[in-house]
């Protein structure tokens, strides 16, 4: 998903948004300023929007999520001006466009607007080219210039070729990517995208979630992205919004939404989502049970499985980087033969992932590895693990209580009998321990986070 800068203008600011269709509006506000819900004003018309208040950041994908007569049509509707608040301010790229005259919002369309609509809206009498250079013949672009960059969105969007066909000979997949070709060649600011892969069918409705997420990626574009799909909408979305009667209830990201709910609708709305595609492994790792330093020597990471009963320690080296795992036996082996360095034990029969991976790709990788999953960022550093049972408790919505704990190390297969027995009886013959590298952690760490 895109990142984007909090500290950039947002490209859409949206104020005390509300929509009433009906008579006596006045009436209306002021029963919903009181407290009225949307059944209660039944008889006087419909609340479509009730005081809806969001910024969209400059890059990223917000997703409006809802159920069919949620609002969320309505509300694409008035942030590009094609319907007026009854209240409540829009502005785009700092342009108001609520209360403006036609020429104003014209123009504040035109250079920073963009909509991919549903049913593609393609002119049935243009080629494919002249289609998707459309929206540039509106802004008055010469004709070889805007069909110059309508083809090069069309090669963007995997039509390059098909510029000279019609729209009738095309399948709904190919129509929608023309509807997006369009959208992209008139180099707006901000898409909206108003359900735009719902009459797909699932195969090139996922290409198309997947060809959007790349497209944003390389063009950075603001996009807002309207959906009643909650799978799509974790999918695609840096941030959701999830609207019920006319409000939004809750805006965050898939992960804050699918692990800490605002209410039990929200919690109702989530609990069939595929979790798999949206948590990742820094979603639900845990601090490692057992870490040692490169440099501590065999005692003292035989006195952290001993502490912790576990049979192994992830090896550190300065800068917390990850070199390998050492296990009780051969660690063990070290400590009575009085090795001073750790290295003898350390061995690569670990996996190592990056915490960005979705948990659906970890499942192989712990199904075939007896250790915890390592989870190290770019430059090899340890930040967690993701032991097994934690990655199966977060897959069904569980939780792992004090006495699963045990179940997130592995169990030492030396006993700890043996292991004091062994440090006592090697302790006179011990050198002494090795100095600590500087950035290294201590012997061991056993609190989790």
């Amino acid at each position: 998903m895109s990142e984007h800068h909090s500290t950039n203008p947002p490209a859409l600011e949206v104020r005390n948004l509300t929509r009433f269709f009906g008579r006596k509006p006045s009436e209306a506000l002021e029963r919903l300023r009181a407290g009225a819900s949307r059944e209660d004003l039944a008889g006087l018309g419909t609340a479509a929007v009730i005081d809806v208040d969001f910024d969209v950041r400059q890059g990223e994908i917000f997703v409006v999520m809802g159920l069919s007569g949620s609002g969320k049509s309505t509300l694409i509707r008035m942030l590009n001006g094609l319907v007026e608040p009854t209240v409540g301010s829009v502005s785009v790229m700092g342009h108001p466009i609520t209360g403006v005259g036609a020429a104003k919002l014209r123009e504040v369309r035109r250079t920073h607007i963009a909509m991919v609509f549903q049913h593609f809206a393609l002119l049935p009498h243009l080629n494919v080219l002249d289609n998707a250079a459309y929206g540039l013949e509106v802004q008055g672009v010469p004709l070889a210039e805007r069909r110059a960059k309508a083809e090069r969105v069309l090669d963007r969007v995997g039509l390059g070729g098909w510029g000279e066909k019609l729209p009738s000979e095309l399948s709904g997949g190919m129509q929608q990517r023309v509807g997006l070709a369009r959208a992209l060649a008139a180099d707006a600011d901000i898409l909206l995208m108003d359900e735009a892969f719902s009459a797909l069918d699932p195969l090139i409705r996922r290409e198309m979630q997947e060809q959007l997420i790349e497209l944003q990626q390389e063009l950075g574009k603001t996009i807002v992205f309207i959906t009643h799909d909650l799978n799509e909408a974790m999918f695609l979305g840096d941030r959701i919004a999830v609207m019920r009667d006319g409000r939004v209830v809750q805006i965050g990201s898939a992960e804050e939404i699918l692990t800490d709910p605002a209410d039990d609708y929200v919690a109702q709305f989530v609990q069939d989502v595929d979790r798999a595609r949206v948590l990742t492994a820094g979603n639900v790792m845990e601090a490692p049970r057992a870490v040692a330093s490169a440099s501590a020597g065999p005692r003292a990471a035989l006195r952290a499985m001993r502490d912790l009963q576990t049979s192994m320690v992830y090896v550190v080296a300065s800068g917390r980087r990850l070199v390998g795992v050492a296990h009780d036996r051969d660690v063990l082996r070290l400590v009575r033969r009085g090795e001073r360095s750790l290295e003898g034990a350390i061995t690569d029969d670990y996996a190592a992932v990056g915490p960005d991976v979705l948990l659906s790709d970890l499942l192989e990788s712990s199904v075939e590895q007896a250790l915890p999953l390592a989870v190290v960022d770019e430059e090899g550093r340890l930040l967690g693990a993701v032991p097994r049972v934690t990655l199966l408790a977060a897959l069904g919505n569980v939780s792992t209580d004090t006495a699963e704990l045990q179940a997130l190390q592995t169990p030492a297969t030396v006993s700890a009998e043996v292991m004091n027995a062994t440090l006592r009886e090697t302790a006179a013959a011990a050198p002494p321990d090795i100095p600590q590298q500087v950035g290294e952690p201590t012997a061991f760490e056993g609190s989790r986070a």
